[in-house]
């Protein structure tokens, strides 16, 4: 097995959104606002070559949107999906399995591109894998949360005959779920943020890694009342928190961030005000 970080670049969002009731005066420390109080944040997707299997975690925003939808996120740097993929050697057609987190647009507009006036898969070789709560609560949006799943990046995915489903487990005496995705990768179920998001848990070199998504979307959410304002239930965000973190610790886990703009990864430890990073690294000097 290999693991590859694929950078597909940086957006824009309201810092006060993505830090929920911490007040400026505290978040702005660990992710400088600019003068419209919006702050940058990585779309930081992982490849997995596992086997004869090339799996993509998560996409990015792709760029099938207008300019208009674009203009509130601020897109910017010099990553792609494609040119991260090339730089190892891939191409977008050689991914075998497109694993989706959630079905947020900043995590899977990647997976529909748009050709002339049609929708176009953008891996054409590939399965692309959610789950059934999720993808149910995504096509049947609520009021609060269906700014965040556009139908064009959701239903082309089930027109095109790529979506498949993995099995859900609900978990027992309070553990979060847990499901076998490979020989090498469970998946865990947590719904603070959206019902039934999927965190890729893996066994590389001896260690485990958790692909975070947004449970944790960078290291500055580390402490437990750190919570999204985008989290549909901020209490059971806050609970899965404190459950993960705990066994990351016990277990030496390594934490691989999605949005965290400058950390990559890192594995956490026990402090007096709780369980907080420790070393900081990139995934290649694992």
């Amino acid at each position: 097995m290999k693991l590859y970080t694929i950078n597909t670049g940086y957006f824009k969002l309201d810092g006060g959104a993505m830090f929920g009731v911490v007040p400026k005066t505290i978040w702005n420390k660990i992710n400088p606002a600019d003068e419209n109080n919006l702050c940058s944040w990585a779309l930081r997707c992982l490849l997995i070559e596992d086997g004869n299997r090339l799996i993509l975690v998560d996409n990015g925003n792709g760029d099938k949107q207008d300019a208009r939808f674009f203009s509130h996120y601020y897109l910017h740097g010099d990553d792609t999906l494609d040119k991260s993929l090339a730089k190892y050697g891939f191409h977008r057609d050689d991914i075998t399995d497109v694993f989706l987190t959630h079905l947020h647009f900043d995590h899977c507009g990647g997976t529909i591109k748009r050709e002339g006036d049609k929708l176009a898969p953008a891996f054409k070789n590939a399965v692309c894998w959610s789950n059934k709560d999720h993808w149910d609560w995504a096509v049947y949006p609520n009021d609060r949360e269906k700014a965040s799943f556009l139908k064009e990046n959701i239903l082309p995915i089930q027109e095109n005959g790529q979506l498949q489903f993995v099995d859900v487990n609900d978990g027992i005496d309070g553990q979060l779920g847990k499901t076998r995705f490979t020989d090498n990768i469970d998946i865990r179920f947590v719904s603070g943020h959206t019902d039934k998001m999927m965190l890729p848990q893996i066994r590389y070199k001896d260690k485990t890694i958790v692909f975070m998504a947004d449970l944790l979307p960078s290291a500055g959410h580390m402490p437990i009342p750190y919570v999204m304002g985008y989290d549909m239930f901020p209490l059971t965000t806050i609970l899965e928190k404190k459950s993960f973190l705990k066994e990351a610790q016990e277990g030496d886990y390594i934490l691989f961030f999605e949005h965290d703009p400058v950390n990559e990864c890192c594995t956490v430890q026990q402090t007096e005000k709780g369980i907080r990073p420790k070393d900081y690294f990139k995934l290649e000097d694992i």
